[in-house]
């Protein structure tokens, strides 16, 4: 079950030695997220041997980690600290933080690739001059082959690895693992129901989302082109540029994924704000963004069943609770 669990915190060092504990938390924040960064924060109220620590903190050099009980749940680089005279506010990034600040190291060209493999050179390019301790797994090829290049110090590899998860693939980052995996996964974790969640849970179908047509322009005259008029919809046409995508093969690929994720008119769960209740019938720490839960609702006149995929976890615990929201999109698989 979710439950409710007490958080610690440990601040460490680049050579691995313990810079800081973090007895007394007044406030931890987590969370976890699908293709970009995920956010961690905590508010610590030391001692005077805590305090003395704290001030040698420094931003980038110290990685900060969280435990839910005794389990880890976070890690990743300090990015931020504001000392008071109360205490300290920690802020940090995940290991992909690093990405947005590292660039390519050398030339390469794929000629159609797993983009699977494309994403692991990037992130394994990215941290092989100083890497901080990185693991690469990868879950499940993307099944999408296609044309990529890449040039020494030109662009972030950050970037690089965004484009390539708007063309057919995953990424996310459980703490010093990077996760890849095919934008189609479909592994369940848990079903849910309106029992499970702590507050009234809202279905949106967002119009605004659909398209029958998709037409992706990559570099100089390539093109791709998905779908059309719609026996249902009609023609609802939505033209991108993707300049990272080298040959018509790769375009058509990420046309027909656009496609898969916009046509019929996605319809999820409003839950930015739905948080879950102790007793849903879920492990906190197994979820991961990525994967799927099967959700059953039948509080409003749009009754739902279908899984959907999990776009972002997040756990916050303060003096009084803790509590746990999930970000849940149309998950595109049966």
């Amino acid at each position: 079950m979710a439950g409710c669990a007490s958080h610690t915190a440990q601040i460490t060092d680049r050579d691995g030695s313990v810079v800081a504990g973090t007895d007394i938390l007044l406030g931890v924040e987590w969370s976890r997220t699908l293709d970009d960064i995920s956010e961690a924060k905590v508010v610590v109220a030391p001692d005077a041997e805590c305090c003395a620590a704290l001030s040698r903190v420094r931003t980038w050099r110290h990685k900060l980690a969280i435990y839910r009980g005794t389990v880890p749940v976070w890690e990743g680089p300090i990015t931020g600290v504001e000392w008071t005279v109360d205490g300290a506010e920690i802020s940090a990034v995940d290991i992909l933080g690093w990405l947005d600040r590292r660039s390519p190291h050398a030339d390469q060209e794929f000629m159609d690739h797993e983009l699977a493999e494309v994403a692991q050179w990037l992130i394994d390019d990215g941290f092989e001059p100083d890497d901080p301790g990185h693991t690469v797994t990868i879950v499940a090829p993307s099944r999408i082959r296609g044309r990529r290049s890449y040039e020494v110090d030109v662009g972030q590899t950050g970037d690089h690895l965004r484009d390539l998860a708007a063309t057919g693939l995953d990424f996310t980052a459980l703490g010093s693992r990077i996760l890849i995996l095919p934008e189609d996964h479909s592994a369940r974790l848990t079903s849910l129901s309106d029992a499970d969640f702590a507050d009234e849970l809202v279905v949106v179908e967002d119009g605004l989302a659909l398209a029958t047509r998709w037409v992706v322009h990559g570099k100089d005259d390539v093109v791709g082109v998905a779908g059309g008029v719609h026996p249902y919809y009609g023609l609802v046409e939505r033209v991108v540029e993707e300049t990272s995508i080298l040959d018509d093969a790769s375009a058509e690929a990420a046309a027909r994924s656009r496609l898969a994720a916009s046509c019929p008119a996605p319809v999820f769960l409003d839950s930015q704000e739905a948080t879950l209740s102790p007793g849903a019938g879920l492990d906190v720490t197994a979820l991961v963004p990525g994967w799927c839960v099967d959700v059953t609702t039948t509080q409003t006149c749009r009754t739902i069943s279908q899984a959907l995929k999990i776009a972002t976890v997040k756990v916050k615990e303060d003096s009084d609770s803790e509590t746990i929201s999930l970000q849940l999109t149309p998950a595109g698989v049966s």
